[in-house]
């Protein structure tokens, strides 16, 4: 197999394993066929935004160009700090995607990837968003009405719990079991009172406890994990091969180093295998 095309970020659906399809322009590389499997990853030496489709000589934010990166809503800020959303302050970039992106139902949830940790996303992004981000397990806690108010609650979750995943510790291995329901009612508990406060100030219309969920559980196409974490980078090394040993969140784990596919977004790229 040989195809060549411009790297997204891989699709996925949820199963046990989870399935793994790579975009490539038009072609849907299942993934998981190529476990097991002899892989190379070739860099041609072009990038193209994925936003505009111009070319770019460098990537930002995981596959933009710079006018883009400068001018999208969905490179700002609040993406990665959502409690400093500012579309109720006349200044979004884009006030039509804000209203698409951020003025849509959140979740806040609790994961475990690493460690346990609390996270936001779009309600339609579930599992999606926990799978991306290499979870095992994952359960709702809290859906918002808003971004905004999902960052808020994170905010005062975070206090307590990580908002970061260790992403070398997750491509290790599973991390180790944790009770999320236990969790949840544990950090309900804790940070009562501030969230009593958000509650009473957004209304108990927009703010709705997730309290009888329960966890996710997520499985992963590897075979094997590395007990050492080494990773690529098409910048500095154009072309990358290995016996492909799995799949997890958005990385390829080979036996010769890991491959973040997200990272690179935009990238030309071909790939070959020796089947």
């Amino acid at each position: 197999m040989q195809i060549t095309g411009h790297l997204r970020k891989m699709m996925t659906a949820l199963g046990a394993p989870v399935q793994y399809h790579l975009p490539l322009d038009d072609e849907r590389v299942d993934m998981n066929a190529l476990v097991g499997q002899h892989i190379r990853l070739t860099y041609l030496g072009e990038i193209h935004c994925t936003a505009c489709g111009r070319k770019t000589n460098k990537s930002f934010n995981q596959g933009y160009c710079y006018p883009c990166f400068k001018k999208l809503a969905q490179c700002d800020s609040c993406i990665i700090k959502p409690e400093l959303c500012h579309y109720a302050e006349g200044s979004c970039r884009e006030p039509e995607w804000g209203e698409q992106h951020c003025l849509q139902d959140h979740i806040v949830y609790l994961a475990n990837s690493s460690a346990i940790k609390v996270g936001i996303t779009r309600s339609t992004q579930i599992p999606t968003r926990w799978i991306d981000q290499g979870a095992s397990s994952a359960i709702p806690v809290f859906r918002v009405k808003n971004r905004l108010l999902s960052g808020r609650i994170e905010v005062i979750m975070k206090q307590h719990i990580s908002d970061r995943t260790d992403w070398r510790k997750m491509l290790k291995g599973r991390p180790d079991d944790a009770n999320l329901a236990n969790k949840r009612d544990e950090l309900f508990d804790i940070c009562k009172k501030e969230l009593d406060q958000v509650i009473a100030e957004s209304g108990t219309d927009a703010v709705t406890r997730l309290e009888s969920e329960t966890p996710v559980n997520i499985e992963f196409p590897v075979s094997s994990y590395p007990s050492k974490v080494s990773s690529f980078n098409f910048d500095k090394t154009p072309e990358i091969s290995g016996l492909l040993n799995g799949i997890k969140g958005q990385y390829l784990i080979l036996d010769s180093g890991v491959l973040n596919i997200r990272k690179f977004g935009g990238y030309r790229v071909q790939i070959q295998t020796d089947g």
